[in-house]
Order: structure tokens, then sequence, then C-alpha cells
């Protein structure tokens, strides 16, 4: 899909790079992208990540480095009244060149490469208080944390998020009816969503309609809901103790079989096994 640029440069002013840590009450969905790195630190709040092609669940303690103009957005509901709080530090190519031409940075020369892919970390509580640091100091000492800091993330287990780097480029059109459709699945995905309905909310045929969503978004339209569907249900046989059944139908499958055919293609795995084995790794923390 076609996502905003957002403009850093006038947003960090004089500063070298731009790291600041807000609250809000939930995560706006905001597709955007923009030519800096980006590392986003998820203080509190859960919702739905989207990086390039890629749609997963995310929690509190999510921790992704993005690459240069990786297209990406949070988004999440109201959750009680407690709001949503993120960490982001946002720095350009230009920053940080100077530091890659120094033998020992070649760990996050490799690293930066990677996350044109969006990386993905594991935290505890001490890289937390490094990441948070750097939102709270000024000057020579800010540029030194935030050079320690990639340094130490470039030393551990990396995930790649998005199976290939993506980023398409369309008219400004595209993008309002991109998100207009794609802001609609995600607020109904859990009912039957025709494909003449989605196809009238930007008003064209269904053959059009087709045409048009996998240029924008490198999927067709039914994967793309599906992938939806299923990181749902994922989270549903994580966190609840829903039946598969009443999982399946909750998150808009039509019939129990189909959900279970859907779910072995994309995860590999059974949903009753995915519950085996989720809780297995809990239990063991």
């Amino acid at each position: 899909m076609k996502a905003k640029l957002e403009d850093i440069p006038t947003e960090k002013g004089n500063s070298s790079f731009y790291a600041y840590r807000f609250q809000v009450p939930f995560f706006e969905f905001k597709w955007h992208y923009h030519p800096e790195y980006e590392l986003t630190y998820i203080v509190n709040g859960s919702g739905y990540r989207i990086v390039g092609n890629s749609y997963e669940y995310f929690s509190s303690g999510d921790l992704v480095l993005l690459g240069s103009n990786v297209p990406h957005t949070w988004t999440s509901k109201l959750q009680d009244g407690v709001p949503s709080e993120s960490v982001v530090i946002q720095f350009s190519k230009e920053f940080i060149a100077s530091f890659l031409s120094l033998n020992e940075s070649k760990s996050i020369n490799s690293m930066l490469a990677t996350s044109e892919r969006g990386i993905g970390f594991a935290i505890d509580e001490a890289l937390s208080s490094k990441i948070i640091a750097v939102t709270e100091t000024t000057g020579m000492n800010r540029v030194l944390k935030l050079i320690a800091l990639l340094d130490e993330l470039s030393q551990k287990p990396m995930n790649c998020i998005a199976p290939n780097a993506f980023h398409t480029i369309v008219s400004q059109k595209s993008e309002v009816r991109i998100n207009k459709v794609c802001l609609f699945i995600q607020n109904n995905f859990h009912h039957k969503i025709a494909l003449k309905e989605v196809a009238n909310l930007i008003h064209v045929t269904e053959s059009n309609f087709c045409k048009f969503f996998k240029k924008a978004t490198g999927k067709t339209y039914s994967d793309y809901i599906n992938e939806i569907r299923i990181n749902e249900a994922c989270r549903l046989l994580a966190q609840s103790e829903k039946t598969i059944n009443q999982i399946a139908f909750e998150c808009g499958f039509e019939t129990l079989s189909y959900f279970n055919r859907v779910f072995l293609s994309k995860k590999e795995v059974t949903p009753s096994k995915y519950r085996s084995k989720t809780l297995d790794r809990t239990s063991k923390k």
C-alpha cells in the first residue's frame, strides 16, 4: 500500500537525530515512510504492526529497527483508559555514515543493511533503560548513547520481520484509496467482507480493485485479509481459553475446515499445536 512521506528533518530541528517518548490514548493507523532509520520501542500497548508486507500482532516490549524508506505503522485501540506509549529514535544515513567508516562498526553496518526488511529484538530491563536514556540526554552525550545502543543491538539475535524489502510508490490519489480500504478491513475483518463491498469503497469494479490492491500492497485481497485474520487468531489462541471453533468464527472465517487449512498454510502448524507450543513457552518463563 502507499505510505505517506514523513518530514523528519523539519521535526528534529537542529539536533543530529530525532529521539522522543510519547503517550497517546491509542496508536492511530498512520501508514508512512521516511529516508531515516527508525528504532521503535513500545513501552506500553498492543495491537498490530505493519512493516512492508508483514502484518503481525505486537504488545508491550516490541522493539523494531526499520531501514530507510520502509513503510510501517503501529495501530491499536483504546484499552480501558490505559494510554499507549512508545519511544522512537530516527537518524539519517548522513548522520551515521561517519561512524560506519570505522572498523569497529562492522556489525552495525551489517545490522543496518538487514534493517531494510525490518528487524525485531528481544528486550530486557537494562536495554529498555538505555533506549529511554537516549531521549533524556542532550548534546554529545546523547549521540554517544545512541551509537553505544546500536552497537549493543548489533550483537544481539535478530528476527527479520518482512519477507523481503518492499516499497511501492504510487500516486497521492492511490494513497488515499488504499488507506481507506485498509482501515476498513482492519475494522471489519471479524465479519464477512464481500469483494464488491471494498471495491465500492473506492468506486471501482471488482476486477479493477483486485489489480489495484495487488499493485499497492504486494498481496492479493484474499491473502491480505487472511493474514490479518490468522494473526488475530494467533493472539486469541495464546491469550484466551476460547475454543478453536469459537476463534475461527470470531476472526471472520465461515468454516472451521477453511480456517484450519489457511492457518496451517500461514503458520506451518495446526491451531491446536500452535496453542500448545505457546503455552509451553509461557510455562517455561
